[in-house]
């Protein structure tokens, strides 16, 4: 989750004050900006907005951030699908980056199909598969930023572009219900081919039988 701090300032010499906004912050960042305010008394009224619309007191957000310190947070997803016509198998993968404490984590994994007929489908099969990874990691209630390079999916999703073909549609259907089951606060961000190599790469090797699933920490 990030948070724009919203806070008060007043020259000396002068009755006038205005409000300044920050850019989306890190929680842990956020709080460093507001202590920092209060310690050269430059700021007033200090409060943080999250992508929710709360709002939260300095006090408040120093709370939140120690109690969910330790589960999972900070979610970003690649996701990246392929298909072989002359096969028809589908190929999907996902890499998936969170915090957990001071500590940052990496899963890739990819799942091979052979009841998919298009490469559209096999994009939502590769979102569907990211949420299956989160449900596993028994999240509840985060922000979780979404980066892929099909803007079909990604349009969809957000409700931007109609989708007429059914079986997409039961797709989106069960993505939606997953979002809400799991609290979801889903950012859609669209990225060029060169950006998501990685879930590229991770369905190509799904084509060619090479199964994959990992979690590495990296920091």
């Amino acid at each position: 989750m990030k948070y724009k701090l919203e806070y008060k300032y007043k020259l000396n010499k002068a009755k006038e004050s205005t409000y300044f906004t920050s850019d989306w912050l890190q929680a842990d960042i956020a709080i460093l900006v507001g202590d920092d305010l209060e310690k050269r008394n430059i700021g007033t009224d200090i409060n943080y907005y999250d992508e929710k619309g709360v709002s939260w007191s300095l006090k408040e957000l120093k709370k939140l951030n120690e109690e969910i310190e330790e589960e999972p947070h900070d979610f970003t997803i690649y996701f990246d699908g392929g298909y072989h016509k002359e096969t028809k198998t589908a190929g999907i993968g996902v890499v998936l980056f969170f915090n957990q404490g001071k500590k940052k984590y990496r899963i890739r994994a990819n799942e091979l199909f052979h009841d998919i007929i298009s490469n559209n489908e096999a994009e939502y099969a590769a979102l569907y598969h990211a949420l299956n990874l989160l449900e596993e990691l028994n999240v509840r209630g985060i922000t979780c930023e979404v980066k892929g390079d099909s803007q079909v999916v990604l349009k969809q999703l957000e409700g931007e572009w109609p989708c007429y073909e059914e079986d997409l549609n039961r797709w989106l259907d069960r993505m939606e219900e997953k979002i809400k089951a799991l609290k979801l606060n889903m950012v859609y961000t669209a990225i060029g081919r060169n950006d998501n190599k990685e879930a590229d790469k991770l369905a190509t090797q799904a084509l060619e039988g090479k199964r994959m699933y990992s979690k590495m920490q990296l920091i």
